[in-house]
C-alpha cells in the first residue's frame, strides 16, 4: 500500500546535469586532487618530477581560467546514477537521456570525441556516446549524479585478477604495485589508482571506479590493506 506520492523527476533534468557534469569534469581537475598534487610536489626532491608536477598544477590552472580541457584525452564519460526507491522518472527513458546529456556536454565543451560505436569495427559515434551507465537504487527521493570521464590511456591499463579466497593479502600488494609499473608512462602518471577487492568479477571492477570517486584524502573505512 502506498503512503504518500512518489516524487517525479523530468528526466530532462538528469540529461541537464550530466552535460553540466562532462564539461566540468573535464575542465576542472577536483580540489582534493590538486590539493595532493601540491602536497606531493613540497615533498619531491627530484628536479624532473618537480617540473613535471609544476607543469601538471599550471595546467589544471589554466584549464579551470580559460574554460579548456585539462587533458587531449576527454575520456569515455562514466555515469553513476543514485536513484532514491520513492521517486519516479517521467518524461522519457533514462539512457536516452544521459546518452543526450553526454552529447550536449562534450559538443558544448569542445570536448574530444573518442568513443567508437562497435569494439570491432571501430566507427567514432562522433558524439562520444554510448556512455557507461551505472545505477544503484537507494533509500529517499532523490537522484545522485557522478560523471567521470574515464581517459583511454587508463582505461587500456585496467587489470583485474581472479586470487583464491586463501591468497595471502601480501600477494594482492604485490599484484598492485606490478599492474601500476607496467602502466608505466602510458597511462599518464602520476597515477590516482582505484582498486577494488571482493565480489565478483564485475563488481570489483565497478569497485575500483567508485574508488576513484571518493575524495582523495578519504580512506575506505573497510580498508584491510
Amino acid at each position: 500500500m502506498l503512503r504518500g506520492k512518489m516524487r517525479e523527476i523530468d528526466v530532462a533534468i538528469i540529461k541537464d546535469a550530466v552535460a553540466e557534469l562532462c564539461v566540468k569534469a573535464n575542465l576542472e581537475l577536483r580540489r582534493d586532487v590538486v590539493k595532493a598534487l601540491k602536497a606531493a610536489l613540497k615533498k619531491e626532491t627530484a628536479p624532473r618530477a618537480r617540473d613535471i608536477l609544476k607543469l601538471i598544477l599550471e595546467n589544471a590552472r589554466l584549464a579551470r581560467a580559460k574554460g579548456l580541457a585539462i587533458c587531449q584525452d576527454t575520456g569515455i564519460a562514466t555515469v553513476f546514477l543514485e536513484i532514491g526507491q520513492d521517486c519516479g522518472l517521467a518524461g522519457g527513458y533514462l539512457k536516452d537521456a544521459v546518452n543526450e546529456g553526454v552529447r550536449i556536454g562534450y559538443r558544448r565543451g569542445c570536448l574530444r570525441s573518442s568513443v567508437v560505436d562497435d569494439a570491432i569495427l571501430r566507427k567514432n559515434t562522433k558524439d562520444n556516446t554510448p556512455a557507461i551507465l551505472h545505477i544503484d537504487i537507494v533509500k529517499g527521493d532523490r537522484v545522485r549524479i557522478v560523471v567521470t570521464p574515464k581517459g583511454f590511456g587508463s582505461e587500456n591499463k585496467s587489470a583485474i585478477e581472479m586470487f583464491r579466497p586463501t591468497e595471502d593479502p601480501e600477494a594482492i600488494k604485490a599484484f598492485i604495485l606490478d599492474t601500476v609499473t607496467k602502466a608505466g608512462p602510458d597511462a599518464c602518471p602520476p597515477f590516482v589508482v582505484g582498486i577494488g577487492i571482493g565480489g565478483t568479477f564485475e563488481e570489483a571492477a565497478i569497485l575500483s571506479k567508485k574508488a576513484l570517486i571518493r575524495p582523495i584524502d578519504e580512506r575506505n573505512p573497510k580498508r584491510h590493506l
